[in-house]
């Protein structure tokens, strides 16, 4: 609720700061670990697969686990599961400052990625009925969106700054330190505890969803890697494929369902995952590709890497912020095509990139990227939450951000792949001019399915 003058009364902004917060920093540890592997490496004796995981296992614990904690926010109410996600993602993370081992550190992670999963649609769910009046819960929405944006874009430069200042060490320190703050801050929160109308929860599909979204991650993970004929990966796709077919059955007859499959009546919802998806396996992939490009074609030190990235991180934050106050004026959909346009227009750009070029000639491109991203996000949130009914945002979310870590997981698996077979630079070529389709992709169904209005009539 606003105040006098549209000053937010001071409950509405400490429930923003520590949702945003939260948002971010489940954000931010999906990479800002990437250009400390290295010096992980060095530091604890690791070789590929063990480093590989140290990252993998956070993804494949915060996909996996995203629809149950949605689900687990909309019965039980936000407030509670959002100290608890913080809570258990700060414990993970600071322990990871004193793994013994690579193996122990991946562990680490992977529980954290289970405290990032209950963080992130428990955030949304808070923050969207805790603010009322239309205009300013798109502004606030807006603001929370950002915020996780600026996370992906962060993610590089912080963590080649502290690599090379204080030892990689120094990345797990820093997440667990803003767990703890954004714990501190949860529990100072006065949200409203709405809930979902009790019913029993739904056991049967929560672990169903749980096996599929847990074999298609692996199997999209370790594709590049065992070859994607290995036994192992066919039989995780065909396990994905089955677990997924019996979660649909059971929701379709379910009393209960953990996934109401009335959501996807909703175009605009479906439109919505759909983006996200796309938007994570291009720009999840391009921030791989390249940090891969800098240190390894170029030479660049994880200091040097991180800076690298500049251009795009101040571009995000900017355009987040430029965003938030536009989607009032414009609706989503006018922002999510520009941000599409404009992002993809960066990635064709980097195309052209080579051993020889010139980083001054990536700036622009850059700038691009990060400014499109920083216009699609706030407004694909608010697009979300007008998308369904007030009592499914939990579960909406987990959906939404599920789907989106699968297309980041996607995004790497299969770029990745593309840089292994032949030529580093011919393959980084065409995985950006995949990732500037992908996003050419979303810009066409934003186009046609989004809602231009701040809230949507959603399917009961």
């Amino acid at each position: 609720m606003s105040g006098v003058g549209g000053t937010r009364p001071r409950s509405d902004r400490l429930t923003l700061v520590a949702t945003s917060l939260g948002y971010f920093v489940v954000i931010l540890a999906t990479t800002v670990v990437n250009v400390a592997l290295t010096r992980i490496g060095a530091g604890l004796g690791a070789g590929v697969s063990a480093l590989q995981w140290v990252v993998d296992s956070y993804n494949l614990a915060f996909a996996a686990t995203l629809l149950t904690a949605g689900a687990l926010g909309d019965r039980l109410g936000g407030r509670g599961v959002l100290a608890a996600g913080f809570g258990v993602f700060a414990a993970a993370s600071l322990l990871s400052v004193a793994a013994p081992t690579a193996w122990a550190l991946a562990l680490l992670q992977g529980v954290a990625g289970l405290g990032a999963a209950m963080l992130l649609p428990a955030s949304l769910r808070v923050l969207s009925h805790s603010v009322t009046g239309t205009a300013e819960r798109a502004r606030s929405i807006a603001i929370w969106g950002g915020s996780g944006g600026a996370g992906i874009a962060v993610g590089p430069l912080a963590g080649g700054l502290l690599v090379g200042v204080a030892g990689w060490r120094a990345v797990f320190l820093l997440t667990g330190g803003l767990g703890l703050l954004g714990l501190a801050l949860s529990l100072l929160c006065r949200a409203p505890a709405m809930r979902a109308p009790a019913a029993g929860l739904d056991l049967g599909g929560q672990g169903l969803g749980m096996l599929s979204s847990g074999a298609l991650t692996f199997a999209l993970i370790e594709g590049g890697d065992l070859g994607w004929r290995s036994p192992a990966v066919v039989a995780a796709f065909v396990l994905a494929a089955a677990s997924a077919a019996a979660f649909l059955a059971v929701e379709r007859r379910g009393r209960s369902p953990m996934l109401p499959l009335a959501l996807f009546r909703s175009s605009a919802f479906s439109a919505t995952a759909v983006v996200g998806v796309l938007l994570n396996l291009g720009l999840y992939g391009q921030i791989f590709v390249q940090a891969l490009y800098f240190e390894r074609v170029r030479g660049y030190s994880p200091v040097l890497t991180g800076l690298t990235f500049l251009p795009m991180t101040l571009s995000v934050v900017g355009a987040n912020l430029l965003a938030g106050r536009l989607v009032v004026r414009t609706g989503p959909r006018a922002l999510v095509v520009t941000g599409l346009l404009v992002a993809a227009s960066g990635l064709a750009a980097l195309v052209t990139m080579g051993p020889a070029t010139g980083y001054a000639a990536m700036v622009l491109p850059l700038i691009a990227v990060g400014g499109g991203w920083g216009l699609v996000v706030p407004p694909l949130n608010t697009a979300l939450v007008g998308s369904v009914p007030a009592q499914r945002v939990g579960i909406a979310a987990g959906v939404f951000n599920a789907g989106r870590q699968v297309g980041g997981v996607v995004g790497v698996a299969l770029f990745g792949s593309l840089l292994v077979q032949g030529s580093f630079v011919a393959g980084m070529r065409l995985a950006l001019a995949a990732a500037a389709a992908a996003l050419i992709a979303a810009c066409v169904i934003a186009r046609g399915f989004l809602d231009t209005r701040l809230e949507a009539e959603a399917p009961a």
